[in-house]
């Protein structure tokens, strides 16, 4: 069977390290998809969810708030300050985030503050996105 091999890091930890049949993840430029053998790339990575097909058919699922991802044809790198697998996500503590950030746009005093909430509650929004397609299949 044909694989390639896919490392997701955050600032704190290996996420996931192992073999994929493909890998698709939201890319600056539109959702990517990626299969052995992939044209070498590096990108940027908007806040969403990586998608790993592995080769028994069953899929991993991550969030990821943003990062870089390098692709080589035997190997997919994607790394993030903050990565969380599927099954790790809360929709409580998202909600509660996203909440926070969104009454931190109200209260922002300068742009920089203004720029800093917007991209939190942006973030936020993406990782709720994620947690709603990750319910939807299992």
């Amino acid at each position: 069977m044909n694989t390639i091999h896919v490392d997701v890091v955050s600032a704190g930890e290996s996420i996931f390290s192992g073999e994929a049949r493909f890998v698709a993840l939201p890319g600056e430029a539109g959702e990517l998809g990626i299969y052995p053998r992939h044209t070498p790339l590096i990108t940027r990575v908007k806040p969403g969810s990586v998608r790993i097909e592995l080769p028994d058919g069953n899929e991993e699922f991550i969030f990821v708030a943003g990062g870089i991802l390098e692709v080589q044809p035997d190997c997919v790198t994607v790394l993030s300050d903050t990565a969380i697998r599927g099954k790790d996500l809360d929709d409580q503590k998202a909600q509660e985030a996203k909440r926070a950030a969104e009454q931190a746009v109200q209260n922002a005093k300068s742009e920089l503050d203004l720029a800093r909430a917007q991209s939190e509650r942006a973030i936020m929004a993406a990782q709720l996105a994620a947690l709603r397609r990750f319910r939807e299949k299992r």
